[in-house]
């Protein structure tokens, strides 16, 4: 039985999140060889503050990416 943890950023539709979850499973059931029936996914949803890259949270990291790859580059290395 196929257990997938998916992590996303929150702020897709419920259909999206629907679609993404059947073409896993699809995938899964063609590369596994396992029952559709079988296959769990979950998905955990994460706001723009409980997200880190670099040591940086999505909206820092996109505030960052604005004002160019330099300063998102210093942050990261802790300048």
């Amino acid at each position: 039985m196929p257990i997938l943890e998916m992590h996303l950023m929150s702020g897709r539709t419920k259909e999206q999140k629907a679609t993404a979850a059947k073409a896993v499973t699809d995938a899964l059931v063609e590369s596994l060889g396992v029952k559709r029936e079988s296959v769990r996914i979950l998905i955990t949803e994460h706001g723009d503050h409980d997200f880190f890259v670099s040591g940086m949270t999505m909206s820092e990291r996109a505030s960052a990416q604005q004002s160019g790859y330099q300063t998102l580059q210093a942050n990261a290395e802790g300048k």
